[in-house]
């Protein structure tokens, strides 16, 4: 089996061997499955983001080795491999909802009537058909993010990378983005890698939640969701969904070598 994402004994330090140097993470080993969606959770400086970053060849490991899709990170970066999204949208506010969605598949040397197709399908995916013409500064953020997500499978990737892309929506929103996440992901069939600070968030997304440690970053727990796949507003009400929030709250107090207050750990949630 060819994992979307391998990442084997991996260690990260910045400013080797300085008095500034940080062990930012040590041996950190996981594996991703197509199709699936896993989140990576853990307090502030855990070093979640810097491994979504590995993974994305964004930054390189002081000490171990990466695959996506069976492939060397920078490989399948210049291959378009996956889409990334992160906490602001990022759109560009001179250019058309439809020419921000069409701007990788600019890069990839699509033809225009190719890319104006493709821009049309994904709008219609992320259920904003009619905005095609509108300037991003003319959106919600929710709008926005829906258009980031959009820019991001425009080419097709197999895999997405988001980085707290919901953490700047009010709740209303953001309950409603995850919904429509998880709609898009089963359309597409898409891996997802989602960092989040949220743990009610990580246990409605994901197939596993992967709990981090600081000091330097590492995997403490990897908890297994099992919620099934259709999941609704049901989902949020059901005592399963609270005794895996549970469980990774545990997880979260019981894998920092610190000793994570309950005040700390809810401060995770909450963020």
């Amino acid at each position: 089996m060819t994992f979307a994402v391998e990442v084997l004994a991996v260690h990260k330090v910045f400013n080797s061997g300085r008095s500034n140097q940080v062990d930012a993470l040590t041996d950190i080993d996981l594996q991703v499955a197509p199709g699936e969606f896993v989140s990576l959770i853990g307090p502030s400086g855990c070093g979640k983001s810097t491994l979504l970053r590995l993974i994305a060849d964004l930054l390189e490991p002081t000490a171990g080795s990466l695959l996506v899709n069976g492939k060397a990170p920078r490989q399948a970066r210049l291959d378009q491999d996956y889409g990334m999204a992160f906490q602001q949208a990022g759109l560009f506010e001179w250019r058309s909802v439809a020419k921000n969605i069409e701007l990788p598949l600019e890069l990839k040397g699509w033809d225009k009537d190719k890319r104006r197709g493709r821009a049309m399908e994904m709008l219609e995916l992320v259920k904003l058909p009619n905005r095609a013409d509108a300037m991003p500064w003319q959106l919600s953020g929710g709008q926005q993010q829906r258009i980031a997500i959009a820019r991001a499978l425009a080419a097709h990737p197999p895999l997405l990378l988001m980085d707290e892309p919901f953490g700047a929506l009010d709740e209303m929103t953001r309950e409603h983005m995850q919904a429509e996440l998880l709609r898009i992901c089963a359309a597409t069939q898409t891996t997802v890698v989602f960092v989040t600070h949220s743990i009610p968030e990580a246990v409605y997304l994901s197939d596993r939640v992967v709990v981090m440690s600081p000091g330097p970053g590492r995997i403490t727990e990897i908890v297994q969701v099992g919620l099934g796949r259709a999941r609704d507003e049901g989902t949020r009400e059901a005592v399963g969904f609270y005794e895996k929030i549970t469980e990774v709250r545990e997880a979260l107090r019981g894998g920092n070598l610190g000793g994570l207050t309950n005040r700390e750990v809810a401060g995770i949630e909450d963020r």
